[in-house]
């Protein structure tokens, strides 16, 4: 396999559970900065017009909307909601990474070791190269965080 740098044109960008609820319970890094370095991803990634998949899990009973900080920078995109929580088990979702026609994946969302981990897990088996930002995830504590980490590796 022939690796290259990510480029507009060879890759998107998925952002999975950026929500009310899924912040409340990350306490791996400092929400704030959790926070920042997803828009930072979000707004590099309108810029250079990379597509862009925004996801949530049970948004109208649990987890409460995509944060406003996030759903601003792309106001024409819906989320996708789940009910499940490894993205990949939702039709949707597939079809939405699918339909990109990218290969490339940036991956960013709350928790790590189930929201990112999973889904990354299973696009990895089914050939897609997977980039995951870490300071853009987080997770209920750090070394929940760290191990999935080291289970993405």
């Amino acid at each position: 396999m022939t690796y290259e740098l990510l480029t507009p044109d060879t890759c998107a960008l998925a952002l999975i559970d950026h929500q009310p609820q899924m912040f409340f319970g990350t306490h791996s890094h400092e929400r704030t900065t959790v926070l920042h370095n997803v828009q930072i991803l979000a707004k590099a990634a309108k810029l250079f017009k990379v597509p862009t998949i925004l996801t949530t899990i049970a948004a109208d009973s649990f987890s409460g909307h995509l944060l406003p900080e996030v759903q601003a920078v792309f106001p024409e995109i819906k989320p996708i909601d789940r009910t499940s929580m490894n993205s990949w088990e939702d039709k949707g979702f597939r079809d939405a990474i699918k339909a990109t026609g990218r290969k490339k994946i940036v991956i960013a969302g709350l928790w790590t070791e189930v929201c990112v981990t999973f889904p990354t897990i299973q696009m990895l088996n089914e050939g897609f190269e997977i980039y995951v930002p870490t300071d853009a995830c987080g997770d209920i504590t750090e070394e929940a965080h760290e191990r999935a980490v080291q289970r993405i590796v």
